[in-house]
């Protein structure tokens, strides 16, 4: 007797749909930039600096560190120009840090009037001077931690003074100039002052910081203004690719 063969149960399809392998992230936003800091650029800017500004220094007018912190901090919302002339007698009225701390408010108000703000300045000068007197000897300490400590001081001054005075790179100075600068030659794309700082210490130099800033900020007085950028005299033109260029 012929036995029934047994049907074979179809079998089951393969699915053919692969596993899809994960995708990379697409990069977005602030990861996604690549191109302005690309090493090459970034040593062309710099080299385009140096040979546009050689010289470039801080133009608060000092005579020593402490002096420098005192500029700096007034010079906050303030011209270097309006700064200079207020200092022109300030500092032979108050020669040191022992003058500032003990002096009159009121008195010391309309002395640093014209830089504007002139009490909180107030403030913060005495402050900061009676902080050297007791926690530093009377002198401007030379770390960033230290000087941190000072009412009235962050990062650019700072920056300013140990980079100045002491010729200590501890980061870079970002003012009102640099943002819009670096902004406008695609080295970062925040608006942050303490984010701005960092992308450019990861894409400068180290040994450039000091003198970065400083030529960063004379090319802002002196070419790209706000306003009016006056692209045509500037020898980063073909460098950069700014939204706001003017022809």
């Amino acid at each position: 007797m012929a036995t029934k063969s047994k049907k074979k149960s179809p079998a089951k399809k393969k699915s053919v749909r692969a596993k899809s392998k994960p995708r990379k992230p697409v990069k977005t936003g602030k990861a996604a930039r690549t191109a302005g800091t690309e090493p090459k650029r970034v040593a062309a800017i710099l080299a385009k600096l140096d040979e546009a500004y050689p010289k470039a220094t801080c133009e608060l007018k000092h005579e020593n560190a402490f002096q420098l912190l005192i500029s700096t901090i007034l010079s906050a919302q303030c011209t270097d120009v309006r700064v200079n002339q207020v200092a022109e007698t300030l500092y032979k009225k108050y020669p040191d840090p022992k003058a500032f701390a003990y002096a009159t408010p009121s008195e010391l108000e309309q002395d640093i009037r014209p830089t504007g703000f002139f009490r909180n300045k107030t403030k913060s000068v005495m402050g900061a001077s009676k902080a050297l007197i007791e926690r530093f000897g009377g002198e401007v300490p030379r770390t960033m931690e230290e000087i941190l400590t000072l009412p009235g001081v962050a990062r650019k001054t700072g920056n300013v003074v140990l980079g100045t005075a002491y010729g200590i790179a501890s980061g870079v100075v970002v003012d009102t100039h640099v943002i819009r600068l670096s902004n406008r030659l695609d080295l970062t794309r925040n608006d942050d002052p303490k984010k701005i700082e960092q992308d450019l210490m990861q894409v400068i130099p180290k040994e450039k910081w000091i003198q970065f800033s400083h030529q960063l900020i004379w090319h802002g007085r002196r070419v790209c203004h706000a306003r009016k950028p006056k692209c045509i005299e500037c020898n980063m033109e073909a460098l950069c690719y700014a939204k706001d260029k003017t022809v």
